[in-house]
């Protein structure tokens, strides 16, 4: 299908999950800056909420994951399709599920929530994956959202047991010749042995091969996997990897996540529970997983701590910022939001920070950490091993930036923070999403609010100044509203 005119160059796709109701909200805002803006809305069902979105970049056609039920929306919002996904009889104690064996656990009437919404494009499919029956996933075709798969007979088809609709991330890396890979990074709630926390899953071309998400390698020993080890349990009970954002990017794939660790705060003798945000990387094409590496990351303005991330968005820098920060205008930023402190995952403080990343700082630093390792200096480093505390190994070798591992010094940890750029502070109104594109070299951000308001800014590095926001989106915040979701189409009229 041929491409719309318009561009589309700014989707604020983290859902601003603001509302006191159960009602759901989807807005557009057609008209040019000069004129006032009037709103074009979609609202789901009653019991509904929205979860996830995906725009195709061909069409300009939405496709939105909500509570037992897939929508395709044209770009202004009008119900193309649905596809209805729950509810049905479940219980998240039934492992395998019920699909597979009888269980005997009470079964009750369960909504499905959606939980992943990929677009294959090389097979023109949607990825949907659901809370329901411990994550499975449904494989829809984009034109009519009609079901060409569903696996569900193999422990590989059940992806998460947690209802979170946050609580899994994908990432696809796709090959012109070969079949494509999905990334699948999950919280695993006190189950290390049903789910890994990181696999890579094969995408076959057949959406009924049996093959569909079998990890790309696995044998007696080895397996395209990262597992929790069981004893890390005794150390913190609730410990879990919360992912909060993943992207590709070079020969790598990266997830963004948040992380319990037991610490001894200054001059105290006893440990106490806190979360860190930490970048994970993978080598693409790593198959034993040898090259997982993770490094702690936050952000600091004014003396204030902000150490709780929220949300990511990579993007590129940009001629303007590009040359303050002394990369190239098509180098990656990741563009991050973090609230205050580090003690309060559900409950973060409304103090919050935009700050950005140069993505070659942080893999300058993993490759340094790397090679220290590889000398036997220090430990592997990782909260979740620090029950075993394994030294590193040396040998000689040279490792560069495409470094991938051996089966050795792995997985890796690095323990100093590399601190991000601040460029913007809200007090009041914590920032819980963002997003960012480069528009006439400058380089800009738009960030969503605890409250439902929309805030664009624009990134001056050198005068550690501020750009005004051209505007907050008031109007249509409504506080019944859950959630509620803004995209802006014709970018080219406004100013900053």
């Amino acid at each position: 299908m041929k491409a719309m005119p318009w561009n589309w160059t700014c989707l604020l796709s983290h859902l601003l999950m603001v509302g006191m109701g159960s009602s759901t909200l989807l807005s557009r805002q057609p008209s040019p800056p000069s004129q006032k803006r009037s709103f074009v809305t979609f609202r789901g069902e009653p019991a509904e909420g929205f979860n996830h979105l995906v725009v195709d970049e061909r069409t300009g056609h939405i496709y939105l994951g909500a509570v037992n039920r897939i929508y395709k929306l044209s770009s202004d919002l009008k119900v193309l399709v649905t596809h209805q996904t729950g509810p049905d009889e479940d219980n998240p104690k039934c492992y395998p599920p019920r699909l597979v064996q009888t269980c005997s656990e009470p079964l009750t009437t369960t909504n499905n929530v959606n939980k992943m919404l990929l677009i294959d494009y090389k097979e023109n499919r949607l990825i949907a994956c659901g809370s329901l029956y411990q994550g499975i996933c449904k494989l829809l075709r984009l034109e009519d959202l009609f079901k060409l798969g569903e696996p569900f007979h193999k422990k590989e088809h059940y992806l998460s047991g947690v209802n979170e609709s946050g609580s899994v991330f994908g990432v696809i890396v796709s090959y012109s010749n070969l079949d494509d890979k999905l990334f699948i990074a999950t919280a695993v709630d006190g189950k290390p042995e049903y789910f890994p926390t990181i696999s890579s899953r094969k995408l076959t071309k057949n959406s009924e091969a049996d093959g569909m998400f079998a990890y790309v390698f696995h044998d007696e020993f080895v397996a395209s996997m990262i597992k929790i080890p069981s004893d890390t349990f005794t150390v913190i009970p609730d410990f879990d990897i919360y992912y909060v954002y993943g992207f590709s990017s070079g020969n790598f794939v990266y997830f963004l996540t948040l992380q319990p660790e037991m610490v001894s705060p200054p001059g105290s003798t006893t440990k106490e529970q806190v979360y860190t945000s930490k970048l994970v990387r993978l080598c693409k094409e790593d198959t034993a997983f040898n090259s997982y590496v993770e490094v702690p990351i936050g952000c600091e303005r004014s003396g204030v701590e902000y150490r709780l991330l929220q949300a990511a968005y990579l993007s590129k820098a940009g001629a303007v910022l590009g040359r303050t920060l002394g990369v190239r205008p098509d180098d990656d930023l990741l563009f991050t939001v973090f609230s205050k402190g580090q003690k309060r995952k559900m409950k973060s403080l409304d103090e919050s920070a935009l700050c950005i990343f140069i993505l070659k700082q942080i893999n300058d630093r993993i490759k340094e950490r790397l090679q220290s390792c590889y000398r036997g200096e220090g430990t592997l480093d990782l909260a979740w091993l620090k029950v075993k505390d394994i030294p590193c190994s040396s040998a000689l070798l040279t490792i560069d930036d495409n470094f991938c591992g051996l089966d050795m010094n792995a997985p890796l940890g690095v323990s100093d923070m590399v601190r991000g750029i601040p460029v913007f502070t809200e007090d009041r109104d914590r920032m819980t999403s963002v997003i960012a594109y480069v528009y006439k070299n400058h380089s800009l951000a738009f960030v969503g609010t605890k409250s439902g308001k929309l805030k664009k800014v624009g990134v001056r590095i050198a005068s550690q100044e501020r750009m005004p926001c051209c505007w907050n989106c008031k109007a249509i915040s409504d506080q019944r509203v859950q959630p509620l979701l803004c995209y802006f189409l014709h970018v080219s009229g406004n100013s900053f």
